[in-house]
């Protein structure tokens, strides 16, 4: 509700906010008027008021009641008018500004911003919260935001502040936390620290920030389930205690759901259960005196020389038998059990056994052959 009596008589100014969110009004609301010499404009203890005469800004009036002063007289100017249609070129306005705070102003990211955890790696935050704001400086505020409009309210800059207050944000995160799983307990100190961050960029415009609440910081659905299992696992102490019982309760659900066949199925599971978590238990009692047992023995290859385990049969480099069964006496080569010839140097491995030379051509044959192998003559 506002208030411009005219015409041929003085102007009584005044306004009231009815809708509650209006920051700034202008009087008269049809634009610049002919506000007369003498005119009583009240203003509020909430609100101040800003006097424009001739195009500037005259003059800012705190809570009380004024006489204004311009060069428009009663009747009088409307006979000088008249070249101009009756319109005073002396033209004025006043522009109340509301200075009650604010609250209950929502900001947020509409979309996901990108953060480096330093223990779940590069992640997307969503963040939300509320802020209160104050005109402090009227004319700066009119004269930078307002302009030549006949009202703002907060609903106007709403946008413009949400962007502001979400860029300072994303900055700020990132150079002060380190991981999402430090945020419970921080939550006043990010706030008090991010308000007095943007202190400068709304006192630019004539605005205080009175107050900022960070209400939630949240990841995606997939890094809360990641933080949740983690949270159960740092809970979970004994990994086979917890297994036992999982399968108690499971047992134990399946008899209740079944009845009596229930009932035999979870008896049969329970026979089970000792021999299932014993081969449990032995198996990681192996593996720890496995762990705990010295390394095996290490010998060295007699043909490559390099060290293989002694137990082995086989040198893994270079196929040499390593358990001795049957040696070559010509070279010495370990050899495998009924080797007949030395697969390193190629003689008969029974010393005894003499190749045989034919009485023809004086070619050796190999020892038990009828036949020379050179001319065919019987041996």
């Amino acid at each position: 509700m506002n208030r411009f009596d005219g015409g041929i008589f003085l102007e009584n100014i005044e306004w009231f906010d009815e809708s509650g969110r209006e920051l700034v009004h202008r009087l008269p609301e049809n634009g610049s008027g002919e506000i007369k010499f003498g005119a009583q404009l009240t203003v509020r203890e909430s609100q101040a008021a800003v006097f424009f005469y001739k195009g500037k800004a005259c003059d800012c009036f705190g809570p009380g009641r004024y006489t204004l002063r311009t060069g428009n007289l009663p009747l009088i100017t409307k006979i000088l008018s008249i070249p101009w249609r009756g319109d005073s070129p002396l033209r004025a306005e006043v522009y109340m500004a509301n200075l009650k705070h604010f609250t209950n102003n929502k900001w947020g990211t509409q979309n996901p911003v990108a953060f480096r955890d330093s223990e779940l790696g590069l992640i997307r935050l969503r963040a939300h919260g509320i802020y209160n704001i104050q005109i402090v400086q009227p004319v700066l505020f009119i004269n930078s935001l307002v302009g030549t409009m006949g009202s703002l309210d907060t609903d106007a800059i709403a946008s413009y502040l949400k962007q502001v207050i979400v860029s300072r944000f994303n900055d700020y995160l990132g150079e002060t936390l380190d991981t999402i799983l430090n945020l419970p307990g921080r939550f006043d100190q990010l706030s008090a620290e991010l308000q007095n961050r943007l202190a400068g960029d709304f006192a630019d415009y004539g605005l205080r920030l009175s107050a900022l609440y960070i209400t939630s910081i949240t990841p995606p659905d997939e890094v809360q389930s990641a933080i949740d299992d983690k949270s159960r696992m740092e809970l979970i102490h004994d990994m086979e205690k917890f297994m036992k019982l999982k399968a108690a309760m499971a047992m134990e659900k399946i008899s209740d759901s079944h009845g009596e066949a229930g009932a035999g199925l979870g008896l049969g599971m329970g026979m089970l259960l000792p021999s299932m978590f014993t081969g449990m238990g032995a198996g990681v009692t192996g593996q720890h005196n496995g762990s705990a047992q010295s390394s095996p023995a290490m010998i060295s290859c007699p043909d490559c020389q390099n060290s293989i385990p002694a137990d082995s049969r086989f040198c893994p480099i270079c196929g040499h038998q390593v358990l001795m069964l049957l040696k070559c006496v010509h070279c010495g080569k370990n050899l495998t059990p009924k080797a007949k010839f030395c697969s390193q140097c190629g003689k008969a491995t029974d010393e005894k056994k003499k190749k045989q030379t034919c009485p023809n051509c004086q070619t050796e044959n190999l020892s038990g052959s009828m036949f020379c192998n050179n001319c065919g003559l019987a041996l």
